[in-house]
């Protein structure tokens, strides 16, 4: 018998002091560290899905208290709250650049003496922008990488997952994930999420049998228990 798991959103903690810093996104950390003393007032943190970008943005949007636009909204809407202070905008390519609303937030923001932080997975020269004011623009702006993560960012970061659910593991567990899972951190949010289910499925703990299970069904488009993953 197995038990039937609620589904309950578990929030992800993105203070400063649940950011896990390693070499891949060393560079990303400092610069909203280092805010308000930034080389330009635009800023892009462009790297993969999973990467950690949405949390370094909330970060600095704590720090900064920016207003958060979603990027189909760049309008006279974000032009104002450009007037009132600093600005994010998280995933900024995630739908068709709006060139014009986009040019105009910008010198908004150079006027207004403020802010704007983009996070994206391209940069920004690959967003297929054509105005060429607004590339202008997007060549000036600090734009930093961040890397797929390595083992001991990884593993420590999927610690972090696990504690977020409340849930402990062994380190050897971890370490085994780590080895078998992609190197990325959607692909470790996604293996700690499964393991979560199927242990409170089958009412036991997170160990590394079934860690090599769940690992084995992700590697072959399965469900956390063997089981198919259902069509769309």
């Amino acid at each position: 018998m197995r038990q039937l798991p609620l589904d309950l959103a578990h929030s992800e903690a993105r203070s400063r002091d649940d950011l896990v810093v390693g070499p891949s996104n060393a560079e990303a950390a400092a610069l909203v560290d280092r805010w308000p003393d930034w080389p330009s007032p635009v800023a892009v943190l462009a790297g993969p899905a999973g990467s950690g970008k949405s949390h370094l943005a909330a970060v600095w949007r704590e720090a900064s208290g920016a207003t958060a636009l979603p990027p189909g909204r760049l309008g006279p809407e974000a032009v104002e709250a450009a007037g009132r202070g600093p600005v994010l905008i998280d995933d900024v390519d995630a739908a068709p650049i709006d060139e014009t609303g986009l040019f105009h937030l910008v010198n908004a923001v150079r006027q207004h003496d403020t802010f704007l932080l983009m996070t994206s997975r391209r940069f920004p020269l690959a967003w297929g922008v054509s105005l060429p004011d607004l590339v202008s623009r997007l060549k000036a702006a600090a734009t930093v990488e961040i890397h797929e993560p390595d083992d001991a960012l990884l593993a420590a970061v999927t610690t972090k997952l696990f504690a977020d659910r409340q849930v402990e593991v062994e380190p050897h567990v971890v370490q085994f994930l780590v080895r078998r899972i992609e190197r990325s951190l959607s692909s470790a949010i996604e293996a700690v999420a499964r393991l979560d289910r199927a242990a409170l499925e089958r009412k036991t703990r997170i160990t590394r049998a079934l860690a090599a299970q769940v690992v084995e069904a992700m590697e072959a488009g399965r469900g956390e228990e063997g089981r198919p993953d259902p069509g769309p």
